[in-house]
């Protein structure tokens, strides 16, 4: 895609994420919250979603979850790495979330718990997720946000400064809340909302940290990233810095995961519109029952 600034190796992030597809099931407690949150969401809906995408399903925890609603109807799975789909039931597709194969206005929702984060084109993505929703279809993801593992983010990058006179980028960066509100508007979703929540884990030390993100298939696979791997005198430095830093009295390390939820809805007549400016038919000050104040007025004691 010209012009779009080639932040993650994705062919690498296929890659490991196809290693990694017999272990994912075993660290998948922040796709399991997810899940269980766009579960929650769906179900206050007072609509059906006749046909719905699950966009990169992990193990399919998303697709489940939502496929037991009432209101929800087919689910189709879609993830880049086919062995993440091999033996699952149910309609799924191989596709890459950059791009997408669906026919404009061809679904009633789509879905996506911790993928879009590995996008390049995230606004690209947007937009076509936009245009394959049908008028008045709903589009939910969540994404990792920007103090995911900022702990292992410093402690990598003091260790490796310290002992090396310079640190390479190791944790990828993820998106603040106000960036994918604004991002969902410039890809012309109606009513656009950004939220985020903040899931704190607990490991013995950091390279038990280490495992668990790459079972994940969530290693650093940033472009820029440097091509040697860290030697072990830095790895053990980083674990004693994180240590150092963020240890609780049971010596165990924390590692935060903030995730970072957006809703938008394909644009429709029936959605509520903000009033014109002046259309209002009564004042503020009569709506609070005070006395209004012009500019320059100042106010009487009582």
């Amino acid at each position: 895609m010209p012009g779009v600034p080639v932040i993650f190796d994705r062919a690498l992030l296929a890659q490991r994420r196809a290693r990694a597809a017999g272990a994912m099931a075993s660290a998948d407690f922040l796709l399991k919250e997810v899940a269980a949150d766009f579960a929650d969401r769906l179900a206050m809906i007072k609509r059906d979603f006749a046909r719905a995408v699950d966009l990169g399903g992990h193990t399919g925890l998303v697709a489940d979850a939502i496929g037991r609603l009432a209101n929800v109807g087919m689910v189709i799975r879609t993830e880049r790495c086919e062995a993440l789909l091999a033996g699952r039931p149910g309609a799924k597709l191989v596709c890459d979330e950059e791009l997408l194969p669906f026919a404009p206005e061809s679904l009633n929702l789509v879905v996506s718990g911790l993928t879009l984060q590995w996008v390049n084109d995230l606004p690209g993505t947007l937009a076509q997720i936009a245009a394959a929703l049908k008028p008045d279809g709903l589009f939910l993801a969540a994404l990792l946000g920007g103090d995911t593992l900022y702990e292992l983010r410093q402690a990598l990058t003091a260790a490796e400064s310290e002992t090396r006179g310079g640190a390479s980028p190791r944790v990828s960066p993820f998106i603040e809340v106000r960036e994918l509100g604004a991002l969902l508007q410039r890809a012309g979703f109606a009513l656009p909302v950004a939220d985020t929540d903040r899931l704190t884990a607990r490991y013995a030390d950091m390279f038990e940290l280490m495992g668990e993100l790459k079972a994940m298939g969530a290693t650093n696979v940033l472009s820029e990233r440097s091509r040697v791997p860290l030697p072990r005198g830095v790895l053990l430095r980083a674990a004693e810095i994180y240590a150092e830093r963020f240890a609780g009295t049971d010596g165990r390390i924390p590692a935060t995961f903030e995730i970072v939820t957006a809703t938008g809805w394909r644009p429709h007549d029936s959605q509520q519109k903000p009033l014109r400016p002046g259309s209002a038919r009564m004042r503020l000050a009569d709506a609070l029952g005070t006395r209004e104040i012009p500019a320059g007025e100042k106010a009487k004691p009582r």
